[in-house]
C-alpha cells in the first residue's frame, strides 16, 4: 500500500484526528472513543469529518445497525495505526533519552489487589516520581491497551496472548479456610476427603465447581467436587460470606490473613495448598519504553514479591531492561 497523504491536514492536528480515528474503530462506536479520549461525541464527529474531507474520503459509514469501515477507511485505519505507534516510538525515544520519569501514567488493575496489596508501592512510587501521575483502573478483565489507552496492567492468571510482555511478579498462596465450626460439631477437617463434605463457596473467576489441592511436602493432589452454597466474582466478597459460617473456600492467603491471625477464620489443612496465582505486569510491545513505565516495572518486580501473603515466582519471566 502506497503512503497515507496527510499534506491536505495542514493546519489540524495530524496525530489527533488519525488517533481519533483508530479510537473509534478500536471502540466500536462514536461514543465510547469520546469517553475514552475523555472529550465530547461531537467532538468526535467533528475530528472524523474533518479527517474524512482533508482526504476527500469516505471512511465510515453509519446506520441505525451500526458502523463499519468502508473500503478506504480500512486501508486508512491501517496506516493510522501504524504512524501512530511510529509516533509514539519517536517521542518514547526522545523523552526516553532524558531518562527522567514523567507524564501520565495509565495502570489497569484487578479490583480487590488495586485498592488492598498495591496502594502502598503506587504511593511510594508516585513520591519518588513527582512528575508521574497515575490513572488506577480498577477492574477485573484483560486491558485493551490501544482502545483504552492503557500503559501496563497488573494481571492475576495466566497470560493468553502473545502479543503482550508478560513479566512474572509473584505468585499469590491460596488457601482453603472457614469461620470455627462451618464443619460441624468436632475438630476441623484433617483430610481432603473430609473437606469435601463441609458447604463451599466459589471463587468463579477460578474454580465453580471442583478444588484441587496439593501437599506442600511431597506434591500429591487431591481433587474434589463441590456444590458451592454461593459463587461470586469478588474476593472481598467471597471472604465476607466465610466470616459468617457459610461455607469453606480457597482464597488469597493476603485477603485472609488478618482474620486467620485475629482467630475470625480457620486456616484448614495448612499442609495442603490450592495452586498458586501468578502475577504479572503486562504491557504491549514496542521498540523504546518511557522511564515512567520502566521505573514502575523495576519496582513492581522488586516490591510484589515481599507484599504480605506473596512470595518469588518460579520461575521468573524477563521483560523490560
Amino acid at each position: 500500500m502506497s503512503e497515507l497523504n496527510l499534506e491536505p491536514l495542514a493546519g489540524a492536528d495530524r496525530v489527533e484526528l488519525l488517533r481519533t480515528l483508530v479510537r473509534i474503530v478500536e471502540a466500536g462506536s462514536l461514543s465510547a472513543a469520546a469517553q475514552q479520549l475523555g472529550i465530547t461525541q461531537p467532538t468526535v464527529s467533528r475530528r472524523l469529518q474533518a479527517l474524512e474531507r482533508a482526504l476527500g474520503l469516505k471512511l465510515l459509514q453509519r446506520s441505525t445497525h451500526g458502523m463499519k469501515l468502508t473500503g478506504e477507511g480500512e486501508r486508512c485505519y491501517a496506516h493510522a495505526r501504524d504512524l501512530i505507534e511510529r509516533w509514539q516510538a519517536m517521542e518514547t525515544d526522545l523523552h526516553g533519552a532524558r531518562d527522567e520519569p514523567r507524564g501520565n501514567l495509565r495502570v489497569l488493575v484487578p479490583h480487590a489487589f488495586g485498592q488492598g496489596q498495591l496502594i502502598a508501592p503506587l504511593v511510594d512510587y508516585l513520591r519518588r516520581y513527582p512528575e508521574v501521575a497515575v490513572e488506577w483502573l480498577l477492574h477485573d478483565r484483560r486491558p485493551d491497551f490501544l482502545a483504552e489507552g492503557i500503559d501496563c496492567a497488573i494481571q492475576v492468571g495466566e497470560v493468553a496472548d502473545p502479543g503482550v510482555v508478560a513479566v512474572r511478579l509473584a505468585e499469590v498462596p491460596r488457601i482453603v479456610v472457614a469461620a470455627p465450626g462451618a464443619w460441624g460439631e468436632g475438630a476441623p477437617p484433617a483430610a481432603p476427603e473430609a473437606l469435601a463434605a463441609m458447604p463451599w463457596l466459589a471463587l468463579r473467576t477460578y474454580y465453580r465447581d471442583e478444588v484441587l489441592l496439593v501437599r506442600s511436602g511431597d506434591g500429591e493432589r487431591s481433587r474434589f467436587p463441590i456444590r458451592p452454597r454461593l459463587s461470586t466474582d469478588s474476593l472481598y466478597a467471597l471472604r465476607t460470606a466465610a466470616l459468617t459460617g457459610l461455607g469453606a473456600c480457597v482464597t488469597s492467603a493476603w485477603v485472609v490473613a488478618d482474620d486467620v491471625a485475629g482467630g475470625k477464620l480457620c486456616h484448614l489443612l495448612p499442609e495442603w495448598e490450592a495452586p498458586p496465582l501468578p502475577v504479572y505486569l503486562v504491557y504491549p510491545h514496542a521498540r523504546h519504553y518511557p522511564a515512567k513505565l520502566r521505573v514502575f516495572n523495576a519496582m513492581m518486580r522488586a516490591c510484589m514479591p515481599a507484599l504480605g501473603g506473596m512470595r518469588p515466582p518460579t520461575p521468573a519471566s524477563a521483560g523490560l531492561g
